[in-house]
């Protein structure tokens, strides 16, 4: 689905479109798309687990995928623990500075999270039954990306349904493509971004209920 029409698929209407998958567009950019089942998971978890892994000890994104992960950090720590922001509000104006492998090896990203309007996106769809909460961020690297992630109560869990578009970038206040003329974007980019989101969240679903019980009621 073009990245202009990414309301769509925040609505839930962009069922004509890739739903789970990878590939390389007319213009370049590529794409990512994916669904993840999680039972026993519910969206006060998820709103929690986004800032929860960017504080406190490394540990915490590691475990999220002991092989590929390595390191994540926020950059306003203060505001991620100030108990007086809702949960679910912590990563916006955040940016997470992670060293993770998505296939090619450990690389240094830095994600700018934003909140949905900031994102582009309608706030008046969060929080309903398409989409009970997300989180959204501007990827730079060696491969910029524009990411989200959304969540709804499916069966006894969540759906988390995720989304990528390579070769985007905020510029000036602006999203916009940042492909040269007639450059496109490797095939393996999108083939390992796609192998790696569904390892981790695979994985993230079956670990957050029990480290939920754990540590969800502690301070972050």
């Amino acid at each position: 689905m073009p990245f202009e029409q990414r309301n769509l698929f925040l609505k839930g209407e962009d069922k004509e479109y890739c739903q789970i998958g990878y590939g390389v567009a007319e213009d370049g950019t590529a794409f990512v798309c994916n669904e993840t089942y999680m039972p026993g998971v519910t969206s006060e978890m998820m709103d929690w687990w986004f800032p929860w892994h960017s504080v406190g000890s490394d540990l915490r994104y590691k475990i999220w995928d002991p092989e590929d992960h390595y390191f994540a950090r926020a950059d306003r720590a203060d505001y991620v623990c100030d108990p007086s922001v809702p949960m679910n509000q912590k990563t916006w104006g955040v940016n997470h500075y992670i060293i993770e492998d998505v296939g090619p090896g450990p690389e240094f990203l830095k994600l700018c999270f934003k909140s949905p309007a900031d994102f582009g996106y309608d706030p008046a769809v969060v929080g309903t039954d398409v989409c009970q909460s997300l989180v959204c961020a501007i990827g730079e690297g060696g491969c910029p990306a524009a990411m989200t992630h959304k969540w709804h109560p499916y069966k006894d869990g969540i759906l988390f349904v995720s989304r990528f578009w390579i070769g985007y970038a905020l510029v000036e206040g602006r999203f916009q493509k940042i492909l040269h003329e007639g450059a496109r974007v490797p095939d393996m980019v999108p083939k390992g971004l796609f192998a790696h989101n569904i390892k981790e969240f695979t994985n993230l679903a079956s670990i957050l209920p029990s480290l939920w019980q754990e540590m969800g009621k502690l301070p972050l």
